[in-house]
């Protein structure tokens, strides 16, 4: 899998950076370098003290040169001082594999474990020339656990945002599709009565105005939604609240605006008194007959629906029938559009199943099978 995970140190930890590592360095520079004359050598142990800690300025932006100069610097220090070791050579080492892929970073460790046991061996510290290798390759392991870590949490968020996207759009296709759809058909009844029967058709078009206000108010709440994703901070005034969903009281209410643009609904209620329904379970409740009484309307020429709510044995059961023998049926339920894929989809994610097909006894049937539990 191609790591996408991007990381890097910000600049205001530059100063901080080299003056933690200078504070870490410092009591090197009281140790005794080996080998050479105290007056070279101390002045030399000073040098690489400074260059591996000023290296560090540099290291958000240049890692790749950093950790190098980090290494030689740490191993030459192991090697006039080997109680220092190398410095912060690993820790640069851990930092550089948490800021590259492991496939750019490998080599570091590599070349890391390969001249600091070099330092050890030539410095006659057998023990040393095996534990320092080691040393290098789990300090990049440490550094590569990391940045595995924080991919894994950057692509749980990047999950949880394009399923969050996913649902507001499954939201407004339900919402505009069946808004739009009864505004459609409002507009064809006004203009087939206007001459004819005046009085119809203004009722017709008091209906569409009712319509098109709902859909206005549905757009708003989506987009403060999307807004409010985005801007987790944003402030909502208080005379703007969200609407609330609607859910399994508002039924009859939907059943309305579909009769009035032509298509009588009878709503039918068994056991919900006693059942506690939670939001999400009604909401997807809802949007599955909104949906389902859209396409009677617009596909199937039917005369007449029944939605049934039943809530009984731990389970919501949704069921529209219409006697509808509309020719453009077939397309809607094995279409790739949201239609009976997105109602499919809806009840999967509540653990639930949905069947859409043609009614044994004419017509069409719809038949959502939910449980009584909203999952977190």
């Amino acid at each position: 899998m191609r790591d996408r995970f991007e990381a890097s140190l910000p600049a205001r930890w530059k100063a901080p950076l080299v003056a933690v590592a200078l504070a870490a360095l410092s009591p090197v520079l009281l140790l005794a370098p080996r080998g050479v004359p105290a007056e070279a050598g101390r002045p030399l142990v000073t040098a690489l003290v400074v260059v591996q800690a000023a290296a560090l300025w540099w290291l958000g932006a240049r890692p790749a040169v950093v950790t190098a100069v980090a290494v030689v610097s740490g191993a030459a220090l192991q090697f006039l001082v080997p109680a220092a070791g190398p410095g912060i050579a690993l820790v640069v080492l851990s930092t550089f594999a948490w800021l590259r892929p492991a496939r750019t970073s490998l080599w570091a460790a590599a070349g890391a474990a390969a001249v600091l046991g070099a330092a050890a061996g030539a410095g006659g510290h057998g023990l040393a020339a095996v534990l320092w290798p080691v040393a290098a390759v789990l300090a990049w392991s440490w550094g590569a656990l990391g940045r595995a870590w924080a991919a894994r949490r950057q692509a749980e968020a990047r999950r949880a945002v394009l399923e969050e996207r996913a649902r507001i759009a499954r939201e407004l296709h339900d919402v505009l599709a069946h808004t739009v759809s009864v505004m459609v058909v409002q507009a064809a009844a006004a203009d087939d009565v206007f001459d004819s029967s005046p009085e119809k058709a203004r009722q017709a078009v008091r209906s569409l105005e009712a319509s098109g206000r709902e859909a206005l108010v549905e757009l708003r709440r989506f987009v403060r939604t999307v807004r409010l994703l985005d801007e987790e901070t944003a402030a909502v005034p208080e005379d703007d609240a969200l609407v609330p969903q609607p859910s399994l009281a508002d039924l009859d209410r939907l059943a309305g605006r579909v009769e009035a643009a032509g298509l009588p609904v009878r709503v039918v209620r068994d056991g919900l008194e006693d059942a506690d329904v939670p939001p999400g379970v009604a909401l997807s409740a809802y949007r599955i007959v909104q949906e389902s009484l859209t396409n009677a309307l617009r596909h199937a020429r039917a005369t007449v629906a029944v939605v049934t709510v039943r809530a009984r044995d731990g389970r919501l059961t949704v069921e529209v029938r219409d006697d509808g023998t509309g020719g453009g049926r077939p397309a809607w339920t094995g279409g790739s559009g949201q239609g009976v894929a997105g109602m499919r989809e809806r009840a999967a994610l509540l653990g639930g199943t949905l069947e859409a097909s043609p009614d044994p006894a004419g017509g069409f049937r719809v038949r959502a099978h939910l449980p009584l539990e909203d999952p977190a």
